[in-house]
């Protein structure tokens, strides 16, 4: 399972009241970082699976910076969505921006993007990808707008700026590789703007140490067991 820093100290307090012994609980980090860096690893390795999943996204524009999005929590649905929609709307206006959506198949998410999003040429919206499509979308994009804890986790080892709406993982905010900005429309513009315009603010985000893993956690899972 995946956990939070504070989760994390819940997790060895509640141990310890268990009469767990402390040098029983070994603390390695998260193994999504290593399936992340292993898909990375595939898609540098192999030129033609690197290929293929450029073919599969034709439409990218290489002289534009792309803005990743994922949006699907039930906590967004509604109004809250249709104002981080209205930010997409607002940045894809700049020529030098592309906005590229896979939108969630819940109908309470399809309604709100389409609505607003879906006469805008400047953002693409698409089906759900799988996960190694999805991986190269991170990699090829310049920011990342997401409600999602996983894409929070796995964007910085990537050198992607993540802004989120709030989080339960509260250590990539102190670690500087996540900017918390709402669901308001002006905050969101603003953020991305400054991304975009300000690549000394930007790179702070890039060369932050991601708080989740380096890669190696699964080698010291294995280490720890043997």
């Amino acid at each position: 399972m995946h956990y939070s820093g504070q989760d994390m100290l819940w997790l060895i307090g509640s141990l310890s009241r268990e009469s767990v012994p402390a040098e029983r609980i070994h603390v390695t980090g998260n193994t999504v970082i290593d399936a992340l860096l292993m898909a990375t690893g595939r898609i540098r390795d192999d030129a033609a699976l690197a290929r293929r999943l450029e073919e599969a996204f034709p439409f990218l524009d290489r002289n534009k910076r792309l803005i990743l999005v994922t949006g699907h929590r039930r906590e967004n649905h509604g109004g809250r969505m249709e104002s981080m929609c209205r930010a997409l709307k607002r940045l894809a206006d700049r020529p030098d921006v592309q906005v590229l959506y896979p939108v969630h198949p819940n109908p309470d998410v399809r309604k709100v993007v389409d609505e607003v999003c879906g006469d805008q040429c400047n953002i693409i919206l698409i089906e759900p990808v799988d996960y190694l499509h999805f991986v190269y979308l991170m990699q090829a994009a310049h920011v990342i707008l997401t409600d999602s804890g996983g894409v929070q986790e796995e964007a910085p080892s990537l050198g992607k700026p993540v802004l989120r709406n709030v989080t339960e993982r509260p250590e990539a905010v102190e670690a500087g590789t996540v900017k918390l900005v709402g669901t308001d429309t002006e905050r969101i513009v603003t953020e991305c703007e400054r991304l975009l315009a300000d690549d000394v603010y930007y790179q702070s985000f890039v060369h932050c140490r991601n708080p989740y893993g380096d890669g190696q956690d699964s080698q010291r899972i294995v280490a720890t067991l043997l």
